[in-house]
């Protein structure tokens, strides 16, 4: 989802160095950001190396897309990477069916066709799907979680509860403003999981380690540990895991009070939050936040999201975010 990121930003750079402003950026995750988590997947390229072939003979199927939620192609491959090449000997004239979903249960196909000398096309059925997937278990039987997820997304208009006086945590920004990602800094939870890029869970029996691809983030949640007495202030706090039953529940604090929430806000040192995770079937895993902070919101407040198991990844990728520059003189006076 890399490229589609550096579609949106371009447009707001683009916009103000030809002298054209763009509006003034909407509260919540930078607009950038923002408007790479719903641009909507295409297709770049499939093709067929060569696209007729004597029987016996290899062909190079490459494909290209850009920000998808899956990618499939049949008959008979399934899910792949966004983007690859594979090599296949049809038997038979076959036509190969590249499928890309996207953002807002968006669907893309592309077709193309590899000759066979001497055959006729081969009538071959779409990869079955299967109904049903048992979802892994660990040795001690507890759910096993690993994988890599696609982040949240979306555009909720979370609303929590200030206490009296706390109207300064809200955070408002003006035209000028570059958003919460524009300085590189670590998001924080549960922020992390709204910035369009996967991020992976690594399951062991006594610890899960959490790895986010933006910004090569991680944390480690000790599974039936304890809070140090009087942790330090970190961008990612400090975690620590227990299981009811099958939902796995990581409890964090120790955060400094430099990040944003969802819904921008700002948070003191007394942030806690409390993450669910229920893996309820073999491609999708159910999350809820609890959050809480006594010195800026009146009661709690809860995020639920279901993050798709991207079978098409074995592991997150490397992110440096290097030389980012400040982009508030692009926008217009």
């Amino acid at each position: 989802m890399r490229s589609a990121f550096i579609a949106a930003a371009f447009v707001v750079i683009a916009s103000s160095a030809f002298g054209q402003a763009p509006p003034p950026p909407p509260p919540g995750p930078s607009p950038a950001y923002a408007r790479a988590a719903t641009l909507p997947a295409r297709i770049q390229k499939f093709t067929a190396t060569p696209d007729s072939i004597q029987p016996g003979q290899p062909v190079t199927l490459l494909w290209a897309t850009e920000n998808p939620v899956s990618v499939s192609f049949d008959p008979a491959v399934g899910k792949v990477r966004p983007r690859g090449t594979k090599t296949l000997s049809p038997s038979a004239t076959t036509t190969y069916t590249l499928t890309v979903k996207g953002p807002k249960d968006q669907v893309v196909t592309q077709t193309v066709t590899v000759t066979v000398a001497g055959t006729v096309a081969a009538n071959v059925a779409p990869a079955a799907v299967p109904t049903s997937v048992e979802t892994p278990r660990m040795p001690d039987g507890k759910p096993n979680l690993t994988g890599v997820y696609n982040s949240a997304g979306g555009r909720d208009p979370f609303q929590a509860t200030l206490k009296p006086g706390a109207e300064k945590y809200k955070v408002v920004r003006g035209p000028t403003d570059a958003g919460v990602y524009a300085d590189c800094m670590p998001t924080g939870v549960p922020l992390a999981y709204f910035v369009p890029y996967q991020w992976e869970i690594v399951q062991g029996l006594d610890k899960v380690v959490i790895l986010y691809e933006y910004l090569h983030m991680f944390r480690v949640v000790s599974i039936n540990g304890t809070h140090p007495a009087d942790p330090d202030p970190t961008w990612m706090g400090d975690s620590i895991g227990h299981w009811e039953g099958d939902t796995l529940v990581v409890d964090s604090v120790g955060f400094n009070d430099r990040t944003e929430l969802p819904g921008a806000y700002r948070h003191s040192e007394a942030l806690h939050v409390v993450e669910r995770f229920h893996r309820t079937d073999f491609d999708h895993l159910q999350w809820e936040a609890t959050i809480e902070d006594s010195n800026v919101f009146a009661k709690p407040w809860t995020i639920t999201r279901t993050f798709p198991l991207r079978t098409d990844l074995d592991k997150v990728d490397e992110y440096v975010c290097e030389n980012n520059r400040n982009y508030k003189d692009l926008f217009g006076k």
